[in-house]
């Protein structure tokens, strides 16, 4: 499973409405590349969820991800931070090894 917190929910609401995607979900992605040798790929996806992906839905967010990018997210906690030290959506996952110093790659 993905968890997703309350402050990221409402970030997630917020952007979709203003993209004007209220029915879509999120999609994350574990993509080759940076620092560390897989990042994370966020986006708005408003086809159809194929049968394989999962699906997961908390307060009212559906977050989809295909089978070969949950083999790193699961257990990952999504967050949003908006404090001093930058603003954007923080992935707490306990798969990674090891991560970059902005934190938006991973290896496992």
């Amino acid at each position: 499973m993905i968890h997703v917190t309350p402050k990221a929910v409402a970030e997630i609401i917020r952007l979709s409405e203003k993209e004007k995607a209220p029915l879509a979900q999120l999609r994350v992605m574990v993509i080759g590349g940076g620092c560390s040798g897989m990042s994370y790929k966020l986006g708005f996806d408003a086809d159809a969820v194929p049968a394989q992906d999962k699906l997961f839905e908390q307060d009212g967010v559906r977050i989809v991800t295909d089978p070969k990018s949950y083999l790193y997210l699961a257990g990952t906690e999504l967050d949003f931070s908006d404090g001093l030290n930058g603003t954007g959506f923080v992935f707490n996952n306990p798969n990674a090894k090891r991560t970059c110093g902005c934190g938006s790659s991973f290896s496992a």
